[in-house]
């Protein structure tokens, strides 16, 4: 059995979902597959920058039958304890469940006339000078002149095109995170995000959601950094932080076994370049994460719409080079320097416990830069101005950060 589109969407994740909806959305005939079928869950921490409201003006509709907790205090805290408390007039992050919030993404791209085929497993990947086929384990084929590959952190058609075989270990973080029910483990404050870097010594960081009737407690670092000096198992891990944070009473109750899921994010950077010839790398699979926030569904969402614009522009009829580069130019422009310069200041930081805490401890007392940032999460403040404002109040530190960058590139 086969199916052909005018555009195929791999993966129904938030930047499948978006993507598929934007193409939808402009009349061009969609195929969104996904190898799980919905509603399904998927491992994350669930935060959202409030920006997200405001870059996409659908979406507070789409998820107005889904609990959305939305957060206005923050708690950031780094070694030896030197915290930053922030606290906003409206909201600054969404907490949400990914079972859910996927899903109502998926329906949005229903609505708008994607048409979503689960169960589909990609195995084999073929490009020809006119189209995209991808065969599926069960011997299913879809075959498109366009694909825009959302297939997450181990991107099947990433890896059959040899466009990424595999992110280096330096590249990504493992997350050992679970989503726990309200009845067995529960935060203390629950207004309040709670986010730790450097957190007991480890380079990477830890944290607290809140959610509706759940909580998302997990702490992170970069493999490389859990494979040459964690000897610990991850949900042995998991459990000595929870303890941790129950015995100082920011949680209460225990950590839950059954709702342990560690998972893997890209944060090196995009991949050099997000296209090859008719396909398009949205989400993980392009490495759209912020390297210090580890946040990735805004960057997921707003690079699967940019990745349906230049098809939906022209009906998907452009030459692959001219969609190609548009697409490149389209994420490059929007939040390129922003996901660029977070794996300068990660890379910077988190070498140095010292560096996190001096950068919590600084920007504590300067409520005009805490005050930016927070309207940078909001989404009235775009990242070009913050960027503008942190250079001014610490142009040595951003100095030494690019000249460190400069020698580890020329090594």
């Amino acid at each position: 059995m086969s199916y052909t589109a005018d555009v195929i969407v791999a993966g129904a994740g938030p930047a499948g979902a978006v993507a598929a909806r934007t193409l939808a959305a402009a009349g061009l005939s969609t195929l969104l597959i996904d190898r799980a079928a919905f509603p399904r869950n998927k491992p994350c921490g669930g935060g959202i920058s409030a920006r997200a409201l405001t870059r996409f003006p659908w979406l507070e509709p789409a998820i107005a039958d889904i609990d959305v907790h939305r957060i206005s205090r923050l708690y950031l805290e780094g070694p030896d304890h030197t915290s930053l408390n922030l606290t906003t007039a409206d909201p600054s992050v969404l907490l949400i469940r990914r079972v859910e919030f996927d899903h109502a993404l998926v329906r949005a791209a229903a609505a708008a006339g994607a048409r979503l085929e689960s169960g589909f497993e990609i195995m084999q990947v073929e490009m020809t000078d006119d189209a995209v086929t991808l065969q599926a384990r069960d011997g299913r084929c879809v075959s498109a002149p366009f694909v825009v590959a959302a297939d997450g952190v181990h991107s099947v058609i990433a890896k059959r095109t040899g466009v990424n075989t595999r992110w280096p270990r330096t590249h990504l973080a493992i997350d050992m995170m679970e989503e726990t029910p309200n009845a067995i483990l529960r935060p203390s404050r629950p207004d309040v995000l709670w986010v730790a870097y450097a957190y007991n010594g480890l380079d990477g960081y830890a944290y607290v959601f809140p959610k509706t009737a759940h909580v998302n407690v997990g702490i992170g670092c970069l493999l490389s950094h859990f494979d040459q000096e964690v000897e610990a198992a991850p949900y042995a891990l998991q459990e000595q932080f929870v303890s941790s944070l129950t015995a100082r009473g920011v949680l209460h109750g225990r950590s839950d076994r059954q709702s342990f899921t560690p998972f893997l994010i890209p944060v090196g950077g995009p991949l050099p370049r997000a296209w090859h010839g008719r396909i398009l790398f949205a989400g993980d699979a392009g490495g759209f994460v912020n390297a210090i926030t580890a946040e990735g569904i805004y960057y997921a969402m707003a690079s699967g719409e940019l990745a349906g614009r230049p098809l939906a522009a022209h009906q998907g009829r452009q030459a692959p080079n001219a969609v190609g580069h548009a697409y490149e130019h389209a994420w490059r422009s929007e939040f390129g320097a922003e996901l660029a310069d977070a794996v300068l200041i990660q890379r910077h930081a988190f070498g140095s416990h010292t560096r996190v805490r001096d950068a919590i401890a600084a920007v504590a007392p300067m409520h005009g830069v805490s005050g930016a940032i927070l309207k940078y999460f909001q989404g009235t403040l775009s990242y070009r101005s913050l960027r503008r404002r942190l250079l001014l109040r610490f142009p040595l530190t951003l100095w030494r950060m690019a000249r460190q960058h400069r020698a580890a590139a020329v090594f």
